[in-house]
């Protein structure tokens, strides 16, 4: 059975740095983030979460365009949210979480073409420090938005602990790969 691919690999008029789609996402956060044409159909972001539990079980993924490079980046990102929150000495409530992956979220983090970034051979750098910038605030921006909507669905049951459904999640590694930020 094959990965699910990203919806928006066909995006028209989608903005490409380096070889990583820069798709509009609903956002509250400050950032370079085009807004989305139609603000009730789902983004990035809620694509992210539908499929994270489905991929997160696959070793090997075919890229099949730009939105798949940024989905790769998103489903890694929230690999290491879930591991964050379940490696706290104590379970951290909802406002503890939301304080926890926000630092997180904007905490330093390499970009593709930085050395550290643990998937340079997918990925093609930024052609300039320009267009790094913006790659690299708008993936903050798309971070942010990514955690505070995790937290949202990790406590949406009221109890205030996060959903085991969620949490049994935090030791699989899509790809066997870690964008190592926590």
């Amino acid at each position: 059975m094959p990965a699910y691919h990203s919806s928006f690999n066909e995006y028209p008029d989608m903005r490409v740095v380096g070889n990583l789609a820069i798709l509009p996402i609903k956002t509250k956060f400050r950032g370079p983030a085009p807004p989305p044409s139609d603000p009730n159909e789902p983004d990035i972001i809620d694509e992210t979460l539908d499929l994270f539990r489905a991929n997160s079980l696959f070793r090997n993924f075919e890229i099949k365009g730009p939105a798949d490079r940024l989905l790769i980046i998103l489903i890694l990102f929230v690999s290491d949210c879930l591991a964050k929150i379940g490696s706290a000495r104590t379970t951290p409530n909802q406002i503890e979480a939301t304080k926890l992956l926000n630092t997180l979220a904007v905490d330093n983090f390499p970009i593709p073409g930085d050395a550290p970034f643990p998937l340079n051979t997918h990925y093609a750098p930024p052609a300039s420090r320009t267009d790094a910038e913006y790659l690299r605030s708008y993936l903050t921006q798309v971070r942010q938005e990514l955690a505070a909507r995790l937290v949202e669905r990790l406590y949406a049951d009221g109890t205030g602990k996060p959903s085991k459904w969620w949490m049994s999640f935090q030791k699989r590694r899509f790809m066997n790969r870690s964008l190592g930020t926590q």
